[in-house]
């Protein structure tokens, strides 16, 4: 008797951006074209050739957290926690996972630095109030798998659960290993996504000495700028983003709404270089050829692709190349968008942030638009980036890249849900 192949919808999204604190009010002002980098307030970004950054304005996860709680999570893991909860919300699943719901509830949540406002914070105490001074809630607040592990806490998910780390792909890879975990049966749903809150002097001050920033300094909402000739460098950004991944009978059964497929996920390294793509995009390319493979669905029928394009030359010229030569004669008809010229890079949360962005291209016919793209690099040529403002398309097959440092690659395919 042959085994019935499991299928993975999305029933439930949440997302903690520069443009919102959820998922209605990042999509609205990503269509409208509405930019969320602004001056950085976190600190005094003077001594930093980079003064711009994504943070998130007006966050408050006292919804989710009492005040102790507040106390002793570190900002990522309360971006992760507002995510999940409204994911969960939109999924029409409890707060609280109870019985064999809870047993096959898992949680895989990316970051690719974690607690990073903590850990500063205590490396300071302990730099000049010596380690007695320290948090005993330090390391718990700072380990990158911490999100995680109070997401399950937090619903009572008891399932599958670890966090992904792999630098700006940490979440492709996070929602991908979810989708594998209820292919193979070890879960029937999955809270998946990624979590990053970077914006402190140290950390934008590394990417600074790396040249790897934006410093457009005059015009914060016009620094990043995939595709463009005018790029110099990406925005350091801060977000989340959570998806529900259910396999599709048990769905069903709850008679929850799907939004839409996740059909296929590869993963690659490009064993190539620590920052830099691998030429012509080559680990890029083999990703997304293997999880079209995976999910039976020729380039062909590709319509939309949400890009990694970072804001970076090198890195948006490999991942063009990889489109091409993909899509091959079919490329100038596909749509390809970056969510990152409206919110900079939020590094781990990135390809979550972007799959969310993606579900809803496929549900509203809407691609978003490419801010700043007013003049496109040569290696655009013909390829449609959607500069500026956003366009309607009947999408059913939508591609979401990201890629990290360390030439990690991931690519994530959706479809369109219309049963």
């Amino acid at each position: 008797m042959t085994e019935q192949i499991r299928r993975v919808v999305i029933t439930g999204m949440g997302a903690v951006t520069p443009l919102g604190t959820d998922v209605g009010t990042t999509w609205s002002r990503l269509v409208a074209g509405e930019s969320g980098v602004r001056p950085t307030q976190a600190f005094d970004p003077s001594r930093v050739n980079s003064h711009m950054s994504g943070e998130v304005p007006g966050f408050d996860a006292g919804h989710v957290l009492d005040r102790k709680e507040l106390r002793r999570n570190d900002r990522f893991t309360q971006f992760a926690l507002v995510a999940t909860r409204e994911a969960m919300a939109d999924a029409g699943l409890p707060d609280r996972l109870e019985g064999q719901l809870a047993e096959t509830t898992g949680v895989i949540i990316g970051s690719g630095l974690g607690g990073i406002p903590t850990l500063m914070e205590q490396v300071a105490i302990w730099a000049t109030r010596g380690p007695e001074r320290l948090s005993p809630f330090f390391i718990p607040m700072v380990i990158a798998n911490m999100a995680s592990g109070q997401v399950a806490i937090s619903t009572g998910a008891q399932g599958p659960n670890f966090a992904t780390v792999s630098a700006c792909a940490s979440s492709g890879h996070a929602i991908g290993e979810a989708f594998e975990s209820i292919l193979r049966g070890d879960a029937d749903v999955m809270l998946a996504g990624g979590s990053e809150t970077p914006i402190h002097e140290a950390v934008v001050g590394g990417f600074a000495a790396m040249r790897a920033l934006s410093t457009r300094n005059d015009d914060p909402k016009g620094a990043s700028r995939p595709f463009d000739m005018g790029r110099d460098g990406f925005v350091c950004s801060e977000g989340a983003g959570t998806v529900v991944l259910e396999e599709l009978g048990h769905a069903e059964r709850r008679g929850a709404h799907v939004l839409a497929e996740l059909c296929g996920y590869a993963t690659t390294a490009d064993a190539s270089h620590i920052t830099l793509p691998a030429p012509g995009g080559a680990g890029a390319l083999r990703a997304s050829r293997r999880a079209l493979a995976k999910a039976g669905i020729d380039p062909s029928e590709v319509d939309v692709v949400n890009a990694h394009a970072t804001s970076t030359a090198e890195g948006d010229s490999a991942e063009l190349q990889a489109i091409r030569s993909l899509l091959g004669q079919r490329a100038p008809g596909v749509s390809i968008t970056a969510t990152k010229s409206a919110i900079g890079h939020t590094l781990g949360a990135a390809g979550a942030i972007a799959t969310v962005v993606a579900v809803r291209t496929l549900i509203d016919r809407c691609v978003p638009p490419t801010l700043n793209l007013v003049d496109p690099d040569p290696t655009v040529e013909d390829l449609d980036c959607t500069p500026l403002k956003a366009r309607p398309r009947e999408a059913r097959v939508a591609l979401v890249n990201a890629f990290g440092f360390g030439g990690q690659n991931t690519c994530l395919v959706l479809r369109r849900w219309d049963a």
